[in-house]
This record gives structure tokens, sequence and C-alpha cells, in this order.
């Protein structure tokens, strides 16, 4: 398995599902040709981690300009 980081391409592919548990969490459950990987978060780490997403898109986009922080 490579350590190639963020930035490296692969031709793998594979699916993310998000979503609640019974268990009061949120899962990211990411599947591959291979691999099954849930992830369990809790909410308010759910939230972090959505609001990481935002800010990357964002960054890319230049959705963020003109914006107060």
């Amino acid at each position: 398995m490579s350590n190639g980081g963020i930035n490296q391409e692969t031709d793998q592919s594979g699916e993310i599902q998000i979503g609640p548990t019974d268990k009061g969490m949120v899962r990211l459950f990411v599947r591959g040709e291979d691999f099954e990987l849930p992830m369990d978060f809790l909410p308010d780490e759910a939230l972090e981690i959505a609001a990481e997403l935002v800010e990357a898109a964002e960054s890319i986009t230049g959705a963020n300009k003109g914006r107060k922080k």
C-alpha cells in the first residue's frame, strides 16, 4: 500500500456513505474493491469534519473570497 498522501493520484475507486448510527454516532462508511472501513464520530467531531470539507472546497473554488473570518 502506498503512503503517497493526499496529492497522489490513484486508479482505485470507491464509495462513501454517511449517516447516523443507532448508537448516536455519525458514520462514514468507505468501501473499495478490497475493503470496507466504517469510521464512527461523535456529533461534534462530525461537525468539525464537515467544516473542514467546506473549507477545503471553498479554498479551491474561491467561494470564500470576500468573506470575513
